[in-house]
């Protein structure tokens, strides 16, 4: 990379220079801006702050840090506000349909408004789950010089001196269902469960994302992991500003960074983490819009190879937090960068490659409790795999961190849509053995992909986490874990086997063989194909109608084109 000083001015000079540009300025001057402010460079920072959820309230104060770090890196801020769904609140509602949504118009809301006014940076301050690939999504699109700033992890909650998160809340559900706990006891865990600020504190969908944003150069190093409660964040937040000021003048933008090395980074650190399948979804739609060709077929690739490194929750016992207390993210890059499996002269934000930010930090070694050495892994491959066969021709998504469940052979219990499910479920319908689908709930036939945490949770919750398979065209929660799978496609909406299968059809399972299929001929699969009508979407107008007729399949990241 070069160090020839570059124009930091490179988008906005056509908003600010000259006479005929008169009008602009004076409009410009009524929010503040003075002289000397005409000649800085215009850094968007984009606010996900929300009072809807936990993991996005306190936002306000890390953006107000990156507007405080970009004036004194000699830049002019402009702070502007886009949308947040909390998924755990809407989560076995209606409404969680919205939240995959939520994914591509915080996108193109970041977009709009950097395209529309010209911003020469980008600082995005975000938290919830869709919040970081849809910034990160924005980034790719825009290629303007971008940095991605964490709101941190919350910490746990304390019940009967045992630590409790949100994936305890949804298995108590289950439990106090079956009868094996009160509702006295319910309402005394959800009480502490979520203590303060701070996006779900396992290795969940956010500290997923966080992980693998920083895994591929999009954050400042050893940010991901470091609690929303904690001050450190305000000083990571002027850091970010000076990184994103230096890529200006460097000329460095977000696809030097995100490059197919890159995404190959990440992912090994999310398998490496036992991380959420929601990674496979949002790193495969990052890919798209920053023009790599990412495929869904390597994650399963570097899965065969990538150790399983972490033992944090929803697979293990700690949280994001223990994470961050014996050294964070940078222990486990440093641990598959010495086994060679990291790619380390790729940029990223700081204006160095993976390998010179490590050297920059002081890494403790793996502690051997919270992150396990490369020569002694929890299992020698990684926590995700991809399934196909012919009810996933285009590939399905399971989180093997979570279970050693390996096979399954049993009858299907067929559901068109998460809620029939859930009840189904609560009411005790569900034996051991059983292979629950859940259909008609993907990018398009929901719309919008809704996660079953509230099912999973519930199947956990009753006893039968060990016993029963289910598979969904749907996705689930980080939280989940289970022989649970996801993303099967082609989805029903479009005709894809699921949407063949009846109730009694035996299932196969065998994550060796990367099979799931259901023991029918082709010959029937054909005869039911013909006699299958699409069902009408279920919304007409609106965010969820659009969204329908434009989103692809999950197999590609659900995008919309």
């Amino acid at each position: 990379m070069t160090t020839t000083k570059h124009d930091v001015k490179h988008m906005s000079r056509i908003v600010t220079d000259g006479p005929h540009r008169a009008p602009a300025r004076a409009m410009l001057r009524a929010v503040g801006m003075n002289d000397d402010d005409m000649d800085r460079a215009f850094i968007a920072v984009a606010n996900l702050a929300s009072d809807v959820t936990p993991c996005n309230v306190h936002l306000d104060r890390v953006a107000q840090a990156c507007k405080e770090g970009v004036r004194r890196a000699n830049g002019f801020p402009f702070l502007f506000g886009t949308i947040t769904v909390s998924d755990g609140i809407s989560m076995g509602t209606e409404g969680m349909k919205a939240s995959l949504v939520s994914r591509e118009v915080i996108a193109d809301s970041i977009e709009t408004v950097c395209f529309g006014e010209s911003m020469d940076g980008l600082i995005a301050v975000a938290a919830c789950d869709k919040n970081m690939p849809g910034s990160l999504m924005a980034m790719a699109r825009l290629n303007i010089p971008s940095i991605f700033v964490y709101g941190g992890a919350i910490l746990p909650g304390n019940y009967f001196g045992k630590d409790i998160n949100i994936q305890d809340m949804f298995e108590a559900v289950g439990s106090w269902s079956k009868g094996n706990l009160t509702v006295g006891e319910l309402f005394a865990m959800e009480r502490i469960a979520c203590p303060g600020e701070g996006a779900c504190a396992g290795m969940f969908t956010a500290n997923t994302m966080s992980s693998a944003i920083e895994a591929m150069g999009m954050s400042i190093p050893g940010a991901a992991s470091v609690p929303a409660v904690d001050p450190k964040n305000e000083g990571i937040a002027h850091q970010a500003a000076a990184a994103v000021y230096n890529m200006l003048e460097l000329g460095i933008k977000p696809r030097d960074i995100m490059t197919r090395e890159a995404f190959e980074n990440a992912i090994m650190v999310v398998l490496a983490m036992g991380g959420s399948t929601n990674a496979v979804l949002h790193l495969l739609a990052i890919a798209h819009e920053a023009k790599v060709d990412l495929k869904i077929d390597d994650f399963d690739r570097l899965s065969r190879v990538t150790p399983y490194l972490t033992d944090l929750r929803p697979a293990g016992k700690y949280v994001m937090s223990d994470l961050d207390r014996v050294g964070g993210v940078p222990v486990v890059m440093r641990e598959l960068l010495n086994a060679g499996m990291l790619h380390p002269d790729v940029m990223t934000c700081t204006g160095k490659t993976v390998a010179e930010n490590l050297d920059d930090l002081d890494i403790p070694a793996a502690d051997g409790d919270v992150v396990h050495p490369v020569t002694a892994p929890r299992t020698p491959t990684g926590g995700l795999v991809i399934l196909r066969g012919n009810l996933s021709p285009e590939g399905s998504v399971m989180k093997v961190s979570g279970t050693k469940h390996q096979q399954h052979r049993g009858p299907a219990r067929v559901y068109d849509g998460e809620r029939a499910t859930f009840e189904a479920v609560t009411r005790g319908e569900i034996n051991a053995g059983d292979v629950v689908v859940i259909r008609y709930e993907g990018p398009r036939g929901g719309p919008g992909m809704q996660e079953m945490l509230a099912v999973t949770g519930a199947i956990m919750g009753a006893g039968l986490g060990n016993d029963v398979l289910l598979l969904t065209d749907g996705r689930f929660s980080g939280a989940t874990h289970g022989p649970m799978i996801g993303h099967v496609a082609p989805e029903a909406a479009v005709g894809g086997p699921i949407a063949l299968v009846q109730e009694g059809d035996i299932i196969h399972l065998d994550v060796e063989s990367r099979d799931l299929s259901v023991e029918i001929s082709d010959e029937e699969m054909a005869r039911r194909r013909a006699a299958w009508q699409p069902r009408p979407i279920p919304y007409e107008v609106g965010v969820m109608a659009k969204y329908a007729k434009l989103v692809g399949t999950a197999s590609e990241g659900a995008v919309t084109s």
